[in-house]
């Protein structure tokens, strides 16, 4: 029992985020693609059960209760029953913590197919989706780890349109962006479209065609909220905008990661290399959305 299993980056490319409803949920439509940078889980043989992260951002991993890994652990074994053999899970997190990345969704996705491919391998994905999406609004989506659109709660799962391959440029300057209070901060000033889906194309060809779609008719909702809280948001967004490489400069989920789209490889690896020489504090990766 010795399994490895990637976490993939989450980005939303539009988050349209309608006011709280009764029970203080608020309903969005966001269509989420996944990155080939990530964090890493692993789960190895022990005497007894054990949980160790590393990575550059290990040591800021949340104990208790907002450990997703954990979580996700506990929600397993409760739909497994019967006894547990011990094991260590390792958590290599690579991922800033509180990005708007949904890292914490995406560990808890792949730790739930670790144990089931470990202990259960007749459980199938489906099987899991109803766990993972007890952990957050993310958690379903993460399970996925593809293309789609999530409505509702987040709950509500269906296919992205047919995209290009997506080169792009992650920025995360250093701040977290707790999604509570961004949340908050948005619920002062709603925007008056809410969680209205935009409209869909079936299929977009090239990385042009993206951008320019999502630059006409879609948004992040809780943008200007974060950029309040945190103006080194709005700082990473106006280094990326004024890269000649930037197709479409946006926020990721609540924050504080942003991002770039670009044209292509070369394009994305000059941006980045740009905004290293200009903030060489700031966390940034180039990537491929998928």
């Amino acid at each position: 029992m010795r399994l490895s299993a990637f976490a993939p980056a989450k980005v939303n490319l539009f988050l349209h985020v309608g006011g709280p409803d009764a029970e203080g949920y608020h309903p969005i439509s966001s269509l989420m693609v996944f990155a080939d940078v990530g964090d890493a889980v692993m789960i190895q043989p022990s005497d007894a059960p054990a949980f160790e992260t590393s990575g550059p951002f290990g040591a800021g991993v949340p104990a208790g209760d907002d450990n997703l890994v954990l979580r996700a652990a506990r929600a397993f074994h409760a739909r497994l029953g019967g006894p547990v053999p011990p094991y260590r899970l390792i958590l290599d997190k690579r991922l800033p913590i509180a990005a708007g990345l949904g890292g914490g969704s995406s560990d808890a996705g792949a730790v739930l197919k670790l144990l089931r491919d470990a202990l259960a391998p007749q459980f199938t994905d489906d099987d899991l989706e109803p766990l993972a999406a007890s952990l957050g609004a993310d958690g379903a989506a993460c399970l996925r780890a593809t293309a789609l659109m999530a409505e509702g709660r987040g709950e509500i799962l269906s296919p992205a349109p047919a995209l290009p391959p997506l080169h792009a440029v992650l920025v995360n300057p250093g701040v977290p962006s707790p999604t509570g209070a961004v949340y908050r901060a948005y619920d002062g000033a709603v925007h008056p479209g809410g969680a209205e889906r935009p409209f869909m194309p079936a299929e977009l060809e090239t990385a042009e065609e993206v951008a320019g779609w999502l630059a006409v008719a879609t948004r992040n909702d809780l943008e200007a909220p974060a950029v309040a809280l945190q103006p080194l948001i709005g700082e990473a967004l106006d280094v990326l905008r004024d890269g000649p490489e930037s197709l479409l400069v946006r926020m990721s989920g609540s924050g504080a990661t942003c991002f770039a789209l670009c044209a292509g490889d070369i394009e994305a690896e000059g941006l980045a290399e740009r905004v290293e020489a200009i903030r060489p504090d700031w966390w940034v990766r180039r990537c491929r959305l998928s």
